[in-house]
C-alpha cells in the first residue's frame, strides 16, 4: 500500500540525519542494500510526480512497500537521499551532474553535464558514488531545453530545425528567462552554434504562459521551453529540432540511496520503464495532467497498464 508523507516530516529530520561524512567520501564500500520499505521522492511538479508515481507502482509490483514524499527543493531532497530518508528520486542526468559538481567543487566549478549522454553519465556517477548514491541507467526519455515558434511562422519560413532558422537570417526576439543572455545553451549558444540573429531577450520566464502568449501574438518570434512541454498545441506552437545538439543530455535517470535501494531488485523494476518511456509519452502524460486535469496517479497507472507493465 502506498501513502504520502508530509513535507514537514522531512524538515524535522534533516537536522539529525547525515549521509557519508566528508572525510570518508570516495571510500563508500558497503554492499548495495535492498530494503523492502522504500520512500520515493518527487520534486513537486507534474512530470516529477508522474515519474515518482510510476516508480512506486513498479516497485510495488516487484514486492516492495513504497511511500511517496514530495519535496519541492533539490537543496533539501538531495541530502535526504544521501541520508536514506528518501530512497529513490527521478532526476535529469546533466542537470543533476552540474548540481552535484557545484556542490562538490564550488559554484564556480566548470559544468560537467554535456550534450553527450555517455560522458554526462560518467561524470554524474563519479560525483554521486562518494555520496552513497547510485545512478541507474537512463532511458530514452529526455526533458531538455527546447525552442518553439508558431506553426504559422515555421510554415511561412520553411523552418523545422534551429539550423533552418539560422540560415533564414530572420531577426528573432526570444521570450525566455533573464539568465538566457548569459547561459551557453540559450542566447550565446543560439548565436554561436546556429548563427541565429537574436535581437533581444524578452524576460518572461522559461515556458511560462506569458512567454508563449508573447510568441503567439507576434510580439516575440521564439520561446524557450522544454521538450516535454504539454501546452504547445494550446498556443499553436511547434518545437524546432536541436539538430546540432546544443542542449545537454537531460535524460531521465533514477537515483537511489545505495545502502537501501542499490540492489538488483530496484534496478530491474525501474529498468522496465526505460524500455518503453519516450519523450513523447512523457509530454502526453504531462498534457493529461496539466491540460485535461487528470490525476497523476490515474495517468501513471493507465500508462503502465497500457504498456503491459502492470497487471
Amino acid at each position: 500500500m502506498r501513502c504520502r508523507v508530509a513535507f514537514a516530516a522531512l524538515l524535522l529530520l534533516t537536522g539529525c540525519a547525515s549521509g557519508p561524512s566528508l572525510e570518508n567520501r570516495g571510500e563508500v564500500t558497503a554492499p548495495p542494500g535492498d530494503s523492502k520499505d522504500l520512500t520515493i521522492g518527487s520534486a513537486g511538479f507534474t512530470e516529477s510526480d508522474l515519474l515518482a508515481t510510476m516508480y512506486g507502482l513498479l516497485l510495488d509490483r516487484a514486492g516492495y512497500r513504497t511511500t511517496a514524499l514530495t519535496v519541492n527543493n533539490r537543496e533539501l531532497y538531495e541530502p535526504a537521499l544521501e541520508s536514506g530518508q528518501i530512497d529513490v528520486v527521478p532526476e535529469y542526468a546533466a542537470t543533476f551532474a552540474d548540481w552535484l559538481g557545484a556542490k562538490t567543487n564550488g559554484p564556480d566549478a566548470p559544468a560537467v553535464g554535456s550534450p553527450d549522454l555517455d560522458s554526462t553519465m560518467k561524470a554524474l556517477r563519479k560525483l554521486a558514488e562518494p555520496r552513497g548514491l547510485t545512478v541507474l541507467d537512463p532511458g530514452e526519455a529526455v526533458d531538455q531545453n527546447a525552442f518553439a515558434v508558431t506553426r504559422a511562422y515555421a510554415r511561412r519560413h520553411g523552418l523545422r530545425t534551429l539550423s533552418d532558422l539560422g540560415r533564414s537570417g530572420l531577426a528573432v526576439r526570444l521570450a525566455a528567462g533573464d539568465e538566457c543572455v548569459q547561459r551557453p545553451y540559450c542566447e550565446p549558444g543560439l548565436k554561436k552554434t546556429y548563427g541565429i540573429d537574436i535581437t533581444a531577450v524578452d524576460p518572461k520566464g522559461v515556458g511560462t504562459t506569458q512567454a508563449k502568449r508573447a510568441v503567439q501574438s507576434g510580439r516575440d518570434q521564439m520561446v524557450l521551453t522544454t521538450t516535454t512541454d504539454a501546452t504547445l498545441d494550446d498556443f499553436g506552437l511547434v518545437l524546432l529540432a536541436d539538430d546540432r545538439h546544443l542542449q545537454n543530455a537531460d535524460h531521465i535517470v533514477p537515483v537511489v540511496n545505495r545502502s537501501r535501494a542499490g540492489g538488483e531488485g530496484v534496478s530491474k523494476a525501474l529498468g522496465r520503464l526505460n524500455d518503453v518511456l519516450t519523450t513523447a509519452d512523457l509530454a502526453s502524460m504531462n498534457q493529461q495532467v496539466d491540460s485535461w486535469r487528470r490525476l497523476p496517479e490515474d495517468v501513471a497507472r493507465a500508462y503502465l497498464e497500457n504498456k503491459g507493465l502492470l497487471k
